[in-house]
């Protein structure tokens, strides 16, 4: 079930941080920070508030599915309110995790499926992404590419981030992420170009 408003993913947050057995607000936390519990909420709630349209956008450009976007997103904002008092930079830590979240979910998947040669015929295409026919193209392109090579692509050209900080957030080299989105994009204007009949029809026509 989504949750309704940010006042709704804020309680599913602190339930699903509960549930994984972690109390925040502990002594030790205590003596790590000088916010109350009642400032923590209210910090994590605010921000929650502002961020969340983004997150939500960003996970669903990642996992391509909306239910797997919302669960990643609850997921992330469960493990934050959990470690809200040691995060400095609450979008990056957020980040982050959703990132690693969906390495890990896909991990698991791979390993109970098999792989096969076209994984985007398995996924949802939101009806959002078909209104422009350019947008549903990349879309649908984007969804062939493997995890990792989605997940730079994602995080360069819609997070903006640069080598260094992708490499930070996935926990890799500079160098490894700028093969990875080398070949995603030599991936992905092959999928483009293959995709696009009517530029083809129309450089025939012109060899003709």
């Amino acid at each position: 079930m989504v949750p309704q408003g940010h006042r709704g993913w804020v309680a599913a947050a602190r339930t699903r941080s509960c549930a994984s057995g972690a109390v925040p607000g502990g002594a030790s936390d205590e003596s790590k920070g000088s916010r109350s519990a009642l400032s923590r909420d209210e910090d994590f709630e605010e921000w929650v508030a502002s961020a969340l349209p983004r997150l939500l956008r960003f996970a669903h450009v990642l996992t391509g599915n909306r239910a797997a976007a919302e669960d990643l997103v609850q997921t992330a904002l469960g493990r934050s309110w959990r470690a809200w008092r040691r995060i400095d930079d609450p979008q990056a830590f957020v980040r982050k995790v959703m990132v690693n979240t969906y390495a890990s979910w896909y991990r698991r998947r791979a390993s109970k499926e098999a792989i096969v040669a076209n994984p985007a015929e398995k996924l949802i295409i939101e009806d959002e992404a078909r209104r422009i026919d350019d947008r549903d193209a990349i879309w649908r392109a984007l969804l062939t590419l493997p995890p990792r090579q989605r997940t730079v692509i994602v995080l360069r050209y819609y997070e903006e981030l640069s080598e260094l900080e992708i490499a930070a957030v996935m926990g890799t080299s500079a160098g490894t992420v700028k093969s990875q989105a080398a070949r995603a994009l030599r991936r992905l204007a092959a999928v483009l170009t293959a995709a696009d009949p009517a530029m083809h029809a129309t450089n025939g026509a012109a060899d003709d």
